[in-house]
C-alpha cells in the first residue's frame, strides 16, 4: 500500500448543521450538499489542499455503506490537526471555531515540543487540534 490519503470522511448526525459549521462558521469553501438524488448519497465535499478532500456524510449513510451497525458517539479515537503559521493564528482559529459552535476542550497554550496548540470538537464531537509547530514549515 502506498501512503496516499485523498479523502477523510467524517460521519455527522445532521448534514445541514455540519455544512453550516464548516462552510459558514469556519469559512471552508464547498459547493454544499451534493448527491441528494441518491438514497444514502447526500454528502458535502470540501477541498482542503491539493489532493485532499474532507467529506461530511451522515453517520447513518456511512453505516449503511460499510454494513456496520450505527454506533453511538463515544470518546474520539483520533484527531485532525490544522497547522498554522503563528501562535496568533492558533488563537484566531480557536476563536472562530468557538464562535461557529465548537466546544473548546483544551484552550490554546504552550506545548511540550516548543509550539502552541489547542483542541476543539465540532458539533458532531470530532476532535480538531489547531497547532503552531516551530519545526514545521507550511506551504501557502
Amino acid at each position: 500500500m502506498k501512503p496516499r490519503i485523498t479523502l477523510i470522511t467524517l460521519g455527522v448526525d445532521d448534514l445541514k448543521r455540519a455544512l453550516a459549521f464548516y462552510r459558514d462558521g469556519l469559512g471552508l469553501a464547498t459547493p454544499g450538499i451534493v448527491g441528494e438524488e441518491f438514497e444514502h448519497g447526500a454528502v458535502v465535499f470540501i477541498d482542503m489542499q491539493p489532493g485532499l478532500k474532507l467529506a461530511l456524510w451522515p453517520r447513518a449513510s456511512l453505516a449503511h455503506d460499510t454494513g456496520l451497525a450505527l454506533s453511538q458517539r463515544g470518546a474520539p479515537g483520533f484527531s485532525l490537526a490544522h497547522n498554522v503559521s503563528s501562535q496568533q493564528e492558533v488563537d484566531a482559529v480557536m476563536a472562530q471555531a468557538a464562535k461557529a459552535g465548537a466546544v473548546v476542550v483544551k484552550p490554546a497554550g504552550a506545548t511540550f515540543y516548543g509550539g502552541y496548540a489547542g483542541y476543539f470538537q465540532d458539533p458532531d464531537g470530532h476532535l480538531w487540534e489547531v497547532a503552531w509547530n516551530p519545526q514545521f514549515e507550511l506551504a501557502d
